[in-house]
């Protein structure tokens, strides 16, 4: 069979993500307003001597901070993104930019376990009217970021194909919305031990509490250390869009086996692959990079042809896909 052949652009952008400038506007709000709070919870937390309060207080200045990287993280992705030093556009700026604020949760969970189990062993009065009073504003100010921090995007596929949402969202914009949801949640937690310490003259609660909201917030940077370490560390060859390309190869007309595979992602839902083929027909590269267009997430795809002559057993096909080394 005689491939179709399709005449290759001699030039294409390397621009392979759109960036989120409503994200990057929203942060620069939450970077405000949480700066703001920050300020007021650590001034409350030390005058009315809540460890709670103070906890919170202290891990919302490193959300100001993570918060303003997420915003840096944006603007260098816009700022460089037709650079030509960055071989596959700048969106791993933006992962980057979330892996390194969930180091900063790991961080101030951490402080916040040491600081309360510290005042559990050793506890001081505590002025809970006023203590309550900031933590309440504290967690309506955590709600208002959480509303702008809200990832707008939609994530659905045209093509019927479903990947997941882990693939298609921002990772920069969860870390940030992750941070001040930890935050409304450490806020949470401290107006419950700040109100049972008040009516209940429970004062062992609050560093409890501090505790819990320590336990919390390392949970969710885990999983934000994982999923940001996979996208940096190009972990994707389990990603459903290899099984989809080992699928084209396969029912292609043309017999082929795939000998070399490499698959990473370079946007939101978006992937390129670099894929070697054996096989004893003439076909040209650009045959089966039109096979695997059918995939919209591949947004480039570089494939190399290595004929193996007349004589390539029928068997080496299906074992070189399987992945088994063929005898």
């Amino acid at each position: 069979m005689q491939p179709t052949l399709t005449a290759a652009p001699l030039d294409h952008s390397h621009v392979f993500d759109e960036g989120n400038p409503l994200a990057e506007r929203n942060t620069r709000w939450a970077v405000m307003l949480t700066a703001v709070m920050m300020v007021a919870e650590i001034a409350g937390g030390w005058y009315y001597n809540s460890m709670a309060l103070l906890a919170d207080g202290w891990h919302m200045s490193s959300h100001a901070l993570a918060l303003g990287l997420s915003v840096m993280a944006y603007g260098a992705a816009r700022r460089f993104a037709k650079d030509s030093r960055f071989a596959f556009g700048t969106w791993k700026i933006e992962v980057l930019g979330g892996y390194t604020s969930a180091t900063f949760l790991v961080g101030i969970a951490v402080l916040m376990l040491y600081q309360s189990v510290e005042r559990l062993i050793s506890p001081t009065p505590i002025q809970y009217d006023q203590a309550i009073g900031i933590a309440v504003v504290g967690l309506l100010v955590n709600l208002a970021c959480a509303w702008l921090l809200r990832d707008h995007h939609d994530h659905g596929h045209d093509h019927g194909h479903s990947h997941g949402h882990a693939h298609h969202e921002d990772l920069n914009l969860r870390s940030a919305y992750i941070h001040v949801v930890a935050d409304a949640a450490t806020s949470v937690l401290a107006i419950l031990a700040l109100m049972g310490g008040k009516l209940w003259g429970a004062d062992w609660l609050d560093p409890l509490m501090g505790i819990a909201g320590a336990a919390l917030v390392g949970v969710w940077a885990y999983g934000l250390l994982r999923d940001s370490g996979r996208v940096l560390l190009d972990a994707e060859m389990d990603a459903p869009v290899s099984e989809e390309i080992r699928e084209v190869i396969a029912a292609s007309p043309i017999p082929a086996a795939i000998t070399d595979l490499h698959v990473w992602r370079v946007g939101k839902g978006k992937y390129a692959c670099i894929l070697s083929l054996a096989t004893s027909e003439a076909a040209t590269p650009e045959y089966f990079k039109n096979q695997l267009r059918i995939h919209e997430e591949l947004v480039h795809i570089t494939v190399e042809i290595h004929p193996c002559g007349p004589t390539c057993h029928p068997q080496y096909f299906g074992a070189a896909a399987a992945g088994v080394s063929p005898a």
